[in-house]
């Protein structure tokens, strides 16, 4: 058996190299247009951060698991083939962003009825919209030359979360497979299913029919970020009030029914899925005239920006109402730990609010690079899930600095925000710290993560994230 997987990001990449890894007998190539990055895949320096990735693309490349930029010709061998491309929120035009944007899709879906001349399964594993299935099968049947050619259309989204996406993939929760209800359509699902049964106990493997697959991914990323937002928005109530929002959110983490997951108040929620799929969501009930759904479901985006914007005014009032040529330190730029990915995080938003303002922030993260962060801050809303923008030229940003170590972004500075949760930053030696920033010194926890007892008695002057104020933050009025 051959697969072959059309996009090498932050989902092919990894996901392929485990089937790779755990069969053996199958031969899997990941195939991309963009040559800088299957480049990366071939050396020691890969394109994604994710802990065990290395490792495991090391033990199977060149055996069993093969990057290429030949697209033609590996979808044109393969009997599996994965899509795992963009689909960013639209930008102009009906639906402008809210609806997911498939013209990577289709051309994905043109390409692979070009090269085919023996039947295909197809499988959907980048977030789509629901209903994508019966789009992409048109394109399929319409530009295929084979009238012997048959392509079976599977949905098999993907449960990954970065930063443990290898464990994810290793022992997942469940894979779900949704295909047609037809006797080729079951046919192929239980193909598929084969494949992943090799290391997966069958019955974490779920079947579904193609639109509730579709459907179930992007509900599963809605009820993830409404839980966050949810936590945030009584992280406010918490500073309002003098309670403390991680005593709260344990009190409430122990009810079996509701959990501890995700209810990590913080500076908000990124990555490239909840937002969009959420927006997404939105965009299918209001298609179907379900607007009080839609309105429901767009309180979550908007709780996460409210958190964001709060977080900067914060800052904004504690420093004396002005933040104007004041250096502040940006610890963590990822939009959360283990990751190099950039996509929607928080830091953005809070970096561009501050400098809005006139601060000078200087931004140290351990695995983002300085071409990277230049990119984000200079990028419009939506754009950085469009292949060509990692192409795109980095501004240098004069209201911007990166550096390559934290204490040369304390260096002189007013305050530090953290707003990554890298587990290296709760080991700083924060008076050595400190003893370099310009006083008052300020440190603004976005995640919590900190001794904050402790940094009050070298002297800072802190603010985490739903917790009773510091005194010097209540206003006297």
């Amino acid at each position: 058996m051959k697969i072959a997987c059309i996009g090498a990001g932050y989902v092919g990449g990894p996901t392929m190299a485990m089937v790779a890894l755990k069969c053996p007998e199958i031969e899997v190539v990941v195939v991309d247009i963009n040559e800088e990055r299957i480049k990366a895949w071939n050396s020691d320096k890969l394109p994604i951060y994710e802990p065990g990735l290395f490792e495991v693309v090391k033990e199977c490349r060149g055996r069993n698991l093969f990057f290429s930029t030949d697209t033609k010709k590996h979808v044109g061998e393969a009997d599996i083939v994965f899509v795992s491309v963009n689909t960013p929120t639209k930008t102009h035009g009906i639906g402008a962003g809210k609806a997911a944007d498939l013209t990577y899709w289709e051309g994905a879906a043109r390409l692979i009825a070009s090269v085919s001349t023996s039947s295909k399964i197809v499988v959907e594993k980048s977030t789509v919209p629901v209903k994508t299935a019966e789009a992409i099968g048109k394109v399929l049947k319409r530009n295929c030359q084979d009238p012997n050619v048959q392509f079976e259309i599977l949905s098999n989204p993907e449960f990954l979360a970065e930063g443990t996406a290898m464990e994810d993939l290793r022992h997942p929760d469940r894979v779900l497979v949704g295909g047609a209800d037809t006797e080729s359509g079951r046919k192929a699902i239980e193909t598929l299913v084969s494949v992943y049964a090799h290391w997966i106990p069958r019955e974490r493997i779920l079947t579904a029919n193609l639109w509730s697959a579709e459907l179930a991914k992007l509900t599963a990323n809605a009820f993830l970020a409404q839980r966050i937002s949810s936590i945030n928005a009584i992280s406010a109530l918490c500073e309002a009030t003098g309670a403390d929002v991680q005593q709260v959110a344990h009190a409430i983490g122990t009810d079996s029914r509701i959990g501890s997951k995700f209810l990590n108040a913080s500076v908000g929620f990124g990555g490239s899925c909840f937002q969009k799929d959420i927006l997404n969501l939105c965009y299918v009930c209001e298609s179907v005239g379900l607007k009080e759904v839609a309105e429901y479901w767009y309180q979550v985006v908007s709780m996460n920006d409210f958190q964001k914007q709060r977080f900067v005014e914060r800052v904004i009032s504690a420093m004396f109402n002005t933040v104007s040529q004041k250096k502040i330190a940006i610890y963590g730029f990822a939009f959360k730990k283990d990751t190099g990915d950039t996509r929607e995080t928080p830091a953005i938003d809070v970096c561009k609010g501050l400098i809005r303002d006139g601060a000078k922030v200087c931004v140290y993260d351990p695995e983002v690079t300085p071409e990277q962060i230049f990119r984000d801050l200079s990028a419009p809303k939506f754009e950085w899930d469009r292949p060509n923008y990692s192409r795109s030229h980095s501004h240098m940003l004069e209201n911007v600095q990166v550096v390559s170590d934290s204490a040369a972004a304390a260096e002189g500075a007013h305050a530090i925000c953290i707003l990554t949760e890298w587990d290296e930053f709760k080991s700083y030696n924060y008076q050595a710290l400190y003893d370099k920033m310009t006083k008052p010194a300020f440190i603004f926890d976005g995640r919590n993560i900190l001794d904050h007892a402790k940094l009050r008695e070298i002297g800072f002057i802190v603010y985490a994230l739903g917790k009773p104020l510091d005194p010097f933050l209540v206003k006297g009025y």
